[in-house]
């Protein structure tokens, strides 16, 4: 017995030494807690599901008494008020769901993409379109689920802008700028692009090409594209452009006076010009971007190899896959398959040999 004194001595100095580790460690972590707390600014902690379960589940093996010395985010009757919704929900059996609840929703779904696409649809007529689905809605639920979702009744519900330009598509254009950067003999010149797109169509028309863009330049552009006969605007009732100090006003009254209505799309909104932009997309990401040109002519000459692919040779999206124009290429769904190419390869496209 008297060979375990020393051990013991040791076990117990030890012991000791442990304890006042985890006192001094237990103590910086308050410290360093309360700091944190401080600079929160009186700002109330969000704690997530997942944590306020971690610290419920640590908070009740110290017990009451140990958690009023240490905890500094929370009070200690949160941490075991989270303790114990966690033992409730370990109980809590979801009940099992009855009848069809989500028909209701699928319904309000239907009116408000009904009446988003019918601006002219009042609350009776959304009712008729949905009896006629076998959905009875009452009208007042109808006019709930508007009101809910923001949108106004029938006389005050604005037209959308994709119906207008899919009525009017046929007698629609649009216009814009994109810019191209040249070298001459003077350095790197900044020309800018004119041009002009059929909504229904998707064709374009380069209308002018320019380093300086002003009124006298603009007015005979607008003479060019109203001009009887050739005229790319020849048929076409609106155009769309936006609010670029180079649309001159004697650019818009020759327009007007050849019966086509300038419509001016909103600041800073560029989907109003949906068709235009994209093609801007198209000819700078396919071609502008990926080349380098050296005096006006390359850059005619791009636009109009361009121009060539675009309308005969790709396939366009907004036209279900279709070309614009299709060339005079094409054979058997047999024939050998082969490929085009334009611009050095920049530009290529395939079809089936005769």
């Amino acid at each position: 017995m008297p060979n375990l004194q020393p051990l013991q001595l040791l076990l117990t100095t030890f012991a000791g030494w442990l304890n006042q580790h985890q006192a001094k460690v237990i103590e910086y972590l308050v410290e360093e807690n309360r700091v944190l707390k401080e600079q929160l600014g009186g700002r109330r902690l969000r704690l997530t599901d997942d944590q306020r379960r971690r610290l419920a589940a640590k908070g009740k093996a110290l017990g009451r008494k140990l958690l009023d010395k240490i905890a500094t985010i929370v009070t200690p009757d949160t941490i075991l008020r989270w303790h114990h919704r966690l033992i409730a929900m370990k109980w809590t059996y979801a009940r099992p769901r009855v009848g069809r609840p989500g028909l209701m929703k699928e319904i309000r779904a239907l009116i408000v993409r009904m009446a988003t696409a019918n601006h002219s649809w009042g609350y009776c007529r959304i009712q008729g379109e949905l009896k006629k689905l076998d959905h009875l809605v009452a009208r007042s639920t109808i006019a709930k689920t508007l009101k809910d979702n923001g949108i106004l009744p029938s006389p005050q519900r604005p037209g959308a802008w994709r119906t207008f330009l899919r009525s009017h598509a046929d007698s629609i254009a649009a216009t814009d700028f994109f810019t191209a950067e040249v070298w001459t003999a003077r350095g790197l010149v900044t020309f800018h692009v004119l041009f002009v797109v059929n909504h229904a169509t998707r064709a374009v028309h380069i209308a002018g090409i320019t380093t300086n863009p002003d009124s006298t330049f603009m007015a005979q552009v607008a003479r060019n594209l109203t001009m009887l006969g050739d005229g790319f605007l020849n048929g076409m009732h609106y155009l769309i452009l936006d609010r670029d100090s180079k649309f001159s006003a004697q650019f818009k009254k020759i327009l007007a006076d050849a019966g086509v209505k300038v419509v001016q799309i909103c600041y800073q909104a560029p989907n109003m010009n949906a068709i235009a932009e994209r093609w801007v997309l198209s000819v700078k990401s396919e071609c502008i971007d990926r080349m380098i040109f050296f005096g006006e002519e390359s850059l005619r000459r791009a636009l109009r190899e361009y121009c060539a692919y675009f309308h005969q040779e790709r396939p366009h999206q907004g036209l279900e896959n279709t070309l614009i124009a299709p060339g005079s290429t094409g054979g058997s769904p047999t024939g050998a398959i082969v490929q085009t190419e334009r611009l050095g390869g920049l530009l290529r496209s395939y079809y089936r040999a005769a």
